[in-house]
């Protein structure tokens, strides 16, 4: 396959994955081809025809906002920098992404428990429990979303590979207990939003993402290189794939800029950043490398590469960094440096 080049796409496409839950192995096949041709065009569609109920997704809702209607005081009882893992709640102003501009958004943070509370071989700094606040009946809708949500990204990966000529189970063992976060995002109204940003410009680290959100406010940057809009619509997802999927197709599939603006109305926002497990070593795949096309990225770890932007973007963690309590990976890679607007940042394109 030849590097993927996006199309100046004034809209999302929109992909019906209900074929991949087919019996059938050329229905699958099907759907994940529409899959691949999406993310070659684009980077970025509406997914439809997935198995995430409307009681999952209003119960997650309700619960957040209860959550964000709080106190400030109340929701920084659970700070995430106070966590041992990286997960919490995280204000307005503490992540910076490229550029130096501060999130204007709040966050509370979530990820992958083992069951049973399971610790990994190999611990890293994303492992072990999650933070749940003290709100009745807020694990039990959040856990319910999460769990539904994750089977949706392994159905996914499935189709990613079968679309792009592996077979079908190709990933699955990359997968066993991923640092997947989940994040419950909120935009405060603000009228003048128009000069604000609510999150920065960026790619996302992992392998895609599968976002749920309320109101517009996403845009995406296509291959012109203009921002295009990407509003919510009832039902479906907006799924974008990541860095990690880049490197693994040597640039076959490329990660797309987006960023988060012009917010008047109260936004919520959940992300589930679908990943592999924090030890698997990414690089092309030799499927994807060849003397015409040769390797464009060096071998990363997964969990590294998450860990370098996630230290690099989250005010607490520069601060441990620059009193050195924590310390970059080797090779780490600064923000910016996959999708589009990377490529204009740090390759000097036009």
């Amino acid at each position: 396959m030849s590097r993927s080049v996006h199309a100046a796409f004034q809209s999302l496409p929109e992909v019906d994955i209900s074929g991949l839950y087919s019996e059938e192995l050329e229905s699958r096949r099907t759907a994940a081809r529409a899959l691949v041709s999406a993310c070659r065009e684009a980077g970025f569609f509406y997914l439809v025809g997935h198995r995430v109920t409307t009681a999952q997704v209003d119960a997650l809702l309700a619960q957040a906002e209860v959550f964000f209607h709080q106190s400030s005081e109340q929701k920084l009882e659970y700070y995430i920098g106070k966590s041992p893992n990286h997960r919490g709640y995280v204000p307005p102003g503490e992540e910076v992404f490229y550029g130096g501009a501060r999130d204007q958004k709040e966050a509370f943070d979530l990820c992958f428990e083992a069951p049973g509370g399971a610790v990994p071989l190999r611990p890293n700094p994303f492992s072990g429990a999650n933070v749940w606040p003290n709100l009745p009946g807020f694990r039990e809708a959040v856990a319910a979303y999460y769990a539904a949500i994750f089977a949706l990204g392994r159905k996914l990966l499935q189709g990613f590979a079968l679309g792009l000529d592996l077979p079908e189970t190709h990933f699955d063992h990359f997968v066993t207990a991923p640092p997947s976060q989940l994040r419950m995002l909120h935009y405060p109204p603000n009228p003048g939003a128009e000069v604000t940003v609510g999150i920065g410009a960026h790619t996302d680290y992992e392998c895609f993402t599968i976002l749920l959100p309320t109101t517009p406010g996403l845009e995406v940057m296509n291959g012109a290189g203009e921002w295009i809009d990407a509003p919510p619509r009832a039902g479906a997802f907006v799924v974008n794939i990541g860095d990690t999927l880049e490197m693994w197709t040597n640039g076959t599939l490329t990660a797309t800029s987006h960023r988060v603006r012009k917010v008047k109305e109260e936004r919520y926002s959940f992300p589930l950043f679908f990943a592999c497990d924090y030890d698997v070593e990414v690089a092309p795949l030799p499927q994807f490398v060849s003397a015409e096309r040769p390797s464009r990225y060096p071998p990363v770890k997964a969990g590294e590469h998450l860990y370098a932007q996630t230290v690099q973007s989250f005010t607490y963690f520069k601060e441990r960094l620059e009193r050195g309590e924590v310390q970059l990976p080797g090779g780490a890679r600064p923000l910016s440096s996959f999708g589009q607007e990377g490529k204009r940042i740090h390759e000097g394109a036009t």
